[in-house]
């Protein structure tokens, strides 16, 4: 069974979310704080951790870097903060998704089950996935579409594999340009902009209205499958 950490000091929301995650057959423990969140962690080794940035001993996005410093656990941001430097500088420290409260349970629920999901194919080879009409072998770097190839550029290869490999997870521009193209170009985000509109435009049916390459406005980027 699934076991999700949530980590909140508001007790009404711990005590809805308690109530709906063990509806659906979660196994959920909580946390009012960072330092207590950060043992429980160690502890208990949950497979998912919902949390709340506005703790009362340290700020959401340290709890992360501390998850970070040795588990991949997926990590949903479940915050009032609507700013969109909070959510980049969240992602950025490492987690996997941001939810602004107010939240439709629906909502969670449906990001809860993509990260989970993908936290239990993690590591498995990825064999073929489809995009529209194209059908891409990462393996093999092909892509075909129609019956005809589709080529792409290295660096079009790069960013695409980035995210084919890592579905539902939701990246801001800093980390994507960290990992794509090099620590030297934070701060370019118009090479990200220039390179996904290049991969809708090759992969998507109508890349003017992606489904599976989509931009999250102020955050950053993720593949729907």
């Amino acid at each position: 069974m699934t076991r999700i950490l949530v980590v909140d000091d508001e007790p009404q929301i711990v005590r809805a979310l308690r109530i709906n995650l063990r509806a659906r057959k979660y196994d959920v423990d909580t946390a009012p704080d960072g330092a207590s969140a950060l043992h429980a962690a160690a502890r208990q080794h949950p497979d998912l951790v919902v949390l709340d940035l506005g703790l009362p001993d340290m700020d959401g996005t340290e709890v992360i870097r501390g998850l970070r410093g040795w588990t991949v656990v997926p990590i949903i941001v479940l915050s009032g903060r609507a700013d969109s430097q909070d959510k980049v500088d969240a992602l950025d420290a490492g987690a996997d998704d941001y939810i602004t409260k107010p939240f439709g349970v629906d909502e969670l629920l449906a990001r809860v089950r993509a990260v989970t999901r993908r936290g239990q194919t993690a590591g498995e080879a990825v064999a073929t996935i489809t995009i529209g009409e194209s059908v891409i072998d990462l393996g093999n770097r092909s892509i075909i579409r129609d019956g005809t190839d589709v080529r792409l550029s290295p660096t079009e290869w790069r960013l695409l594999e980035h995210l084919l490999r890592h579905p539902g997870k939701l990246h801001s521009q800093r980390a994507l340009l960290h990992d794509v193209w090099g620590p030297q170009y934070l701060t370019e985000s118009n090479y990200l902009r220039q390179y996904m509109a290049r991969l809708r435009r090759k992969l998507e049916i109508d890349p003017t209205h992606p489904r599976h390459l989509l931009t999250e406005p102020g955050m950053g980027y993720r593949f729907r499958p």
